[in-house]
């Protein structure tokens, strides 16, 4: 299989400090590079007049997230955070932004399953936002969130209705293909593209622009369609999975189709414009046909408030459906038994089955004014659990687990992020590293870092002479990933939002960079910044085609363009799947 790996550097940039990146001005104030960070005073960032991130006062325009400030009417509508709000949304390019999207930089909850800020994923396979950014609010503790949703749509309910239609190709999102009745779309679930279906609405009215379904009967079956192996798979039921009624095969070449269609629609890109060979690569093993992958190492179960038993979220609803097993459930997770007991007074439950250890925590959210039961499961345990304000606190055990990839373990506190696919992280690693082709001496910065993983790979390539600067928003990631790496001289974990920090740190230049971002993307203002600062290489690691897509454009319009593009389907059953990108400048 073509790889899509960009050739090799010349390593002009190496140890001799003669590169690209010293004729830049290694020595310039704020950069990085060049100066060796040792033990036990790392020099921090500054800028031109010496001020670092932490020390350089706030100018007035500057506004954190977590204290928004009102600003007069202008033309009848309030001012937030620069940006006028329209009936308390706030309002991006002149256009309303939607519900939880409002907030840059986190992603939406979707199906009832919070969403991560920069990374992981949430029980149906998207990358979800670290806790503190998505519990609910004291008042709302314990009980089902719903997403404020708008009114009532005009026109006569359609939901319940039959409609016999041909399916078309795989849509963006949601495991849906499009079909057409009487000039209406349908997004319809449960089915394949070429299929003739029964569709049964389940939202829309008259009026909707479109319609959503289910596919409750197959009438014309595509070649690549299965009996879902999983009971709890199909219309009307858990909405974790999208794809358990298609083959290994079938389910990549989906993700295929809508990453190509994303990359012409949203980027002007062909596959081959991409670097990209059209294919979403395997990881793992193969199963005989019809047996699941048990890939996932995190899985966030919500309590029914009657029974007490565990299960998942149905299809963009808050109904919960119970289940004694989730097959793609990692081994680790399923020991513990979650399912085959009761959890009175607990609203969710989250399993955590770290790879490369034994490691196992539960992390428990109780109910408004509810206590804890004892937990007593079939394997040994650390027990944590959420407050009121969204704090993970410990109750027995560790406050961590140990995972192990890119030859190092990594210690990840309270549920925090981790790639919840086993051989996630170490096929990133390799990814990243084949793209950007990392020399002895050059400087990085790693983006939405995490817990350290992509900057603990890049400092052990660039060496005592080079560095490494991550930045990460999330308090308890920065806390480990500054664990995580306290052994390497040369690299710097930084606190805050990148689109805050990354213009005060007074960065001119460097020699590479990678990013990870948020479900929302990297937005045209970060990408401008990054273009500024003239890297060799750039890698750019996606979990949303969209996203991917739309930053790809405005790397365009600065001059970086995709030299190699990698798709890994580490979410199977899912319609999900993450994506890595490596951008030269157009000129090289």
């Amino acid at each position: 299989m073509t790889r899509n790996t960009p050739p090799r550097s010349s390593g002009s940039s190496g140890a001799s400090g003669k590169g690209k990146g010293a004729r830049r001005g290694g020595s310039q104030p704020g950069q990085v590079s060049r100066p060796r960070w040792g033990k036990p005073h790392r020099p921090e960032a500054t800028d031109r007049e010496g001020l670092t991130a932490r020390t350089a006062p706030v100018v007035p325009a500057e506004v954190r997230p977590e204290a928004p400030v009102e600003k007069p009417a202008r033309d009848g509508k309030a001012v937030r955070d620069g940006k006028a709000v329209r009936d308390g949304k706030a309002v991006r390019d002149g256009k309303p932004a939607r519900g939880e999207k409002a907030v840059r930089g986190e992603k939406p909850a979707r199906d009832g399953k919070p969403a991560r800020d920069g990374k992981g994923a949430d029980s149906a396979g998207r990358k979800a936002p670290r806790k503190q950014a998505v519990r609910p609010p004291k008042a709302l503790r314990g009980q089902a969130v719903r997403a404020s949703r708008p009114e009532t749509p005009s026109g006569d309910p359609l939901v319940g209705e039959r409609y016999e239609v041909e399916i078309g190709p795989v849509a963006h999102g949601g495991g849906h293909c499009v079909a057409r009745h009487e000039g209406r779309v349908l997004f319809v679930r449960h089915a394949l593209p070429g299929e003739k279906v029964v569709a049964l609405v389940t939202e829309g009215t008259t009026t909707s622009r479109f319609l959503r379904a289910d596919a409750v009967e197959v009438l014309e079956p595509a070649k690549d369609r299965i009996e879902a192996p999983c009971p709890f798979a199909g219309p009307g039921k858990c909405g974790g999975c999208d794809w358990q009624h298609v083959t290994p095969g079938g389910q990549r070449k989906l993700k295929g189709a809508v990453l190509t269609e994303q990359l012409a629609k949203l980027a002007g890109l062909t596959p081959a414009e991409a670097g990209w060979d059209g294919s979403v690569e395997p990881v793992g093993g193969k199963l005989p046909a019809g047996q699941v992958p048990a890939w996932r190492t995190r899985v966030q179960y919500t309590v029914d408030a009657e029974s007490g038993k565990v299960g998942l979220r149905k299809h963009r609803s808050h109904d919960v459906q119970v289940i004694d097993r989730c097959l793609i459930a990692a081994e680790g997770v399923t020991e513990l038994g979650i399912e085959s007991r009761d959890w009175p007074g607990v609203a969710s439950v989250e399993a955590v089955a770290a790879s490369g250890s034994s490691d196992r925590q539960v992390v428990l959210t109780p109910r408004d004014g509810a206590q804890l039961p004892l937990v007593e499961l079939d394997k040994p345990v650390s027990i944590a659990r959420v407050d009121d304000q969204g704090d993970v606190h410990k109750v027995h055990g560790r406050g961590f687990v140990r995972e192990r990839a890119a030859g190092r373990t990594w210690r990840v506190s309270n549920g925090g992020f981790w790639q919840i696919h086993p051989e996630a992280p170490d096929t990133l690693v390799d990814a990243v590293l084949d793209g950007l082709d990392p020399q002895w001496g050059e400087n990085a910065l790693d983006l939405y870092c995490g817990v350290g993983l992509f900057a603990g790979a890049l400092a052990d390539r660039v060496g005592e002479d080079g560095a490494v600067l991550g930045i990460e928003s999330a308090k308890q990631a920065v806390v480990d990933a500054r664990h995580n790496l306290a052994a390497l001289d040369n690299v710097r974990i930084e606190c805050d939002r990148v689109e805050t920090l990354l213009p005060r740190t007074g960065i001119t230049a460097t020699d590479l960079i990678v990013l990870d971002p948020p479900r929302s993307g990297a937005g045209r203002e970060t990408v401008a910044h990054l273009v500024g600062l003239e890297a060799r290489r750039i890698a750019y690691v996606a979990c949303d085609p969209a996203a991917l897509a739309r930053d790809l454009k405005f790397f365009a319009e600065g001059g970086y363009r995709p030299v190699s593009l990698r798709a890994f389907d580490l979410f199977p059953m899912t319609h999900h799947f993450e994506c890595v990108a490596i951008l030269e400048p157009a000129g090289n």
